[in-house]
C-alpha cells in the first residue's frame, strides 16, 4: 500500500470511528531559502499584524456588546454599521498602553438619524471594557484654523 492510500485510509477510519487523526506536518529542509518559523523576523512580523488584528476585532466587538448591554439590548438599540463591519474601520484610537477608545454612535434598531452616542474603553491584556460615556450625542467643538488674512491687492 503507497503512503497516500495509506494516510487516507487512516483519516477515514479515524472519522468513521470518531477517533481523532493527528497528521505531523512536514519541515522545511536544511537547504530551504525559506522557512516559516518563529524566529525569521518576516513571520514574526506577520504573526504579530494578525495579533494585533485579532485583537481589534476583539476589542471592536466588546465595545459594541458594552453598548448595546448599556443601551437595553439589541431590541432596543443598534450601533452604527462600522461597529459590524471589519475593525480597521471601527472609529478607534489606540491609546499606546494596551487599550483601545471607540467613540460611535446608534439608535433604535431601523434608525436614520443616531440618537446615543458611545466611549468604550477596552483593555486588551484582561479585556475589561469601560464605558466612559454612553448619552446624547455630543457636538465636537473644534477651535477656528488660524489661517493667514487673504486680502485683495
Amino acid at each position: 500500500m503507497n503512503r497516500f492510500s495509506f494516510a487516507a485510509l487512516m483519516a477515514i477510519a479515524s472519522v468513521a470511528l470518531g477517533l481523532p487523526f493527528i497528521a505531523q506536518a512536514q519541515t522545511a529542509s536544511p537547504e530551504a531559502p525559506f522557512s516559516i518559523t518563529p524566529t525569521n523576523p518576516l513571520n514574526l512580523q506577520i504573526q504579530n499584524s494578525a495579533a494585533q488584528a485579532g485583537n481589534l476585532n476583539r476589542a471592536k466587538n466588546l465595545a459594541r456588546q458594552t453598548a448595546e448591554k448599556a443601551n437595553g439590548g439589541l431590541g432596543l438599540y443598534r450601533a452604527e454599521a462600522s461597529m459590524h463591519g471589519p475593525a480597521a474601520e471601527a472609529p478607534f484610537f489606540d491609546n499606546g498602553d494596551g487599550t483601545f477608545t471607540f467613540t460611535f454612535l446608534g439608535g433604535k434598531p431601523g434608525y436614520t438619524t443616531p440618537s446615543v452616542q458611545s466611549v468604550v474603553i477596552v483593555n486588551t491584556t484582561d479585556w475589561s471594557t469601560r464605558l466612559g460615556y454612553n448619552g446624547a450625542i455630543r457636538t465636537l467643538v473644534v477651535p477656528p484654523s488660524i489661517v493667514p488674512s487673504q486680502t485683495p491687492r
